[in-house]
């Protein structure tokens, strides 16, 4: 699914306006019937329904929405803010049909002074001020507004955008001047910010009405952020020949562990294996070998000549990728081992956990890593690595520009992992959820990376499926145990039937 700019969103309205064809107020008017069509069933649980209409095209489709509801026999009274005396065409035009209607319970254009209307908890507030074309903080009046609908016990309802939030970037906004929506009904497509944890106070429940914007011209958009869907990752999955065996299935190599930290080790060579790799090898410390033995007796096992650190880099001719960091603690001869590692590595390369912590902090190695590699920082790995950032649009920003100077992949992990292409493209993950959120999870996602690059993959594919069917055995294991109870060895256990379900 592409996900537009606020400039492609009115190219795309006018390319659909002149190529279906269809008036721009037809088009605003297919859009409010299917936004009344989301939310009817609020609005019949409320006494009297309140709309807050802004001068421009969200406050048009706010308007045709107050018209339908009106008509439907429900008391509505409308306010249209017209405090500049410029209206765009087709606000006009759902102002005009408003005016005189005898079902609307009233109707209040709004020049200078602003009488505001009593919200309790038996109105259901429509917030129609401002949309996607929204690009500074609000401020004066609309301000006040948003301050006293927030105020207020009322349920709001946002028509595609809760007013005062930007499409994009936000880093600079007024928090405080924004509406906090209960539900937000955005129009064909979500929007960038609405994929940043920050923003969810403002989103509440999303849902996403589609009004039948052109298919031609959305194909022909080149849209540079996507979210996955399940299709994307089915098209990179590669079935395994009937004639396979373990010499034709990728040899990788996970180097992983130190004393104590030989959890982290497992985690992600269990992980490997189950994601249909040939051959496993862990190199680890000495003091590491019974339990990786015991547990994943899978496992070729390489052991360092050190008990409790890495300290003996790995030839890599005979594997077909590398995953090195879970567990690899910081020792200083560790990071040193470590760069000669990276940098004599003949194979496809996931960086993950402590070897991105090792990079934070020795910051100009970051040059002699290898291009193509792969790096799947959290977010206080990220910032470690690149600094602390002022939101996550800012964040992002930042992985673009690491993506662009190391030429890498980035898997920026979180809700929504974003993934980062050496050109530009970011593909957000859908699948995943909270009870993620605990140790071990991203051991295993290096663990199916580094797989899926041993069979053959691609870098961008193996970080994409890797990621997309990580998330998705999340989400089988949290319906199995719950989010509080998942562990990262239940998404393990759950990556089989991921993996069936993608490819059945």
């Amino acid at each position: 699914m592409k996900i537009f700019s606020s400039t492609q969103i009115h190219e795309l309205d006018k390319y659909t306006i002149d190529h279906e064809p269809i008036k721009s107020i037809d088009l605003m008017e297919r859009a409010a019937s299917r936004i009344v069509a989301e939310i009817r069933h609020l609005c019949t649980a409320y006494n009297t329904i309140v709309v807050f209409a802004g001068p421009g095209n969200n406050g048009g489709d706010a308007l045709a929405v107050a018209r339908i509801l009106a008509s439907e026999g429900l008391k509505v009274k409308a306010w249209l803010f017209n405090t500049t005396g410029r209206l765009s065409a087709d606000c006009k035009t759902n102002r005009d049909r408003l005016t005189g209607m005898k079902e609307l319970d009233s109707f209040t254009m709004v020049i200078d002074e602003f009488d505001p209307p009593t919200l309790d908890a038996s109105t259901l507030v429509i917030d129609g001020l401002f949309g996607v074309g929204l690009n500074k903080p609000l401020t004066g009046g609309y301000a006040s507004l948003v301050k006293y609908i927030n105020a207020s016990p009322s349920k709001v309802v946002s028509i595609d955008m809760p007013s005062g939030l930007m499409s994009e970037s936000n880093e600079y906004n007024v928090r405080s001047n924004i509406i906090r929506a209960d539900v937000t009904v955005t129009i064909q497509q979500p929007k960038l910010s609405f994929l940043f944890a920050e923003n969810q106070q403002f989103i509440g429940e999303l849902k996403v009405v589609d009004i039948n914007i052109s298919k031609e011209g959305m194909a022909q958009v080149d849209a540079h952020v996507t979210i996955l869907e399940e299709d994307d990752v089915r098209c990179r999955m590669r079935q395994r020949d009937d004639f396979a065996h373990k010499g034709t299935m990728g040899h990788a190599l996970i180097i992983a562990g130190s004393r104590g930290m030989a959890g982290a080790a497992m985690l992600a060579t269990k992980a490997c294996l189950r994601s249909g790799v040939g051959k496993v090898t862990v190199h680890t410390p000495a003091a590491n070998i019974i339990p990786l033995q015991i547990g994943v007796p899978e496992a070729i096992l390489d052991i360092d000549p050190d008990n409790c650190f890495f300290t003996e880099a790995v030839s890599t001719d005979r594997f077909q990728a590398m995953g090195i960091g879970p567990g690899l603690g910081n020792n200083e001869n560790s990071a040193i081992t470590m760069i000669g590692q990276l940098r004599r590595a003949q194979c496809p390369i996931v960086i993950d956990a402590d070897a991105i912590n090792i990079l934070a902090t020795h910051k100009a190695w970051m040059q002699q890593l290898p291009a193509g590699c792969i790096l799947t920082p959290h977010i206080g790995e990220f910032e470690r690595l690149e600094g602390a950032s002022s939101d996550s649009y800012d964040r992002l920003s930042k992985a673009i520009i690491l993506a662009d100077r190391q030429q890498a992949y980035i898997v920026l992990k979180g809700h929504n992992t974003a993934i980062v292409t050496p050109g530009g493209r970011i593909m957000f993950c859908p699948t995943g959820n909270s009870g993620m959120a605990t140790a071990g999870s991203g051991d295993v996602l290096t663990g199916v990376i580094t797989a899926l690059l041993a069979r053959g993959y691609a870098q961008a594919d193996a970080c994409l499926v890797g990621t997309y069917l990580h998330g998705l055995a999340g989400d089988i294991a949290a319906k199995k145990f719950g989010k509080e109870s998942l562990m990262a060895s239940d998404i393990i256990d759950a990556l089989p039937e991921a993996f069936m379900r993608v490819m059945s």
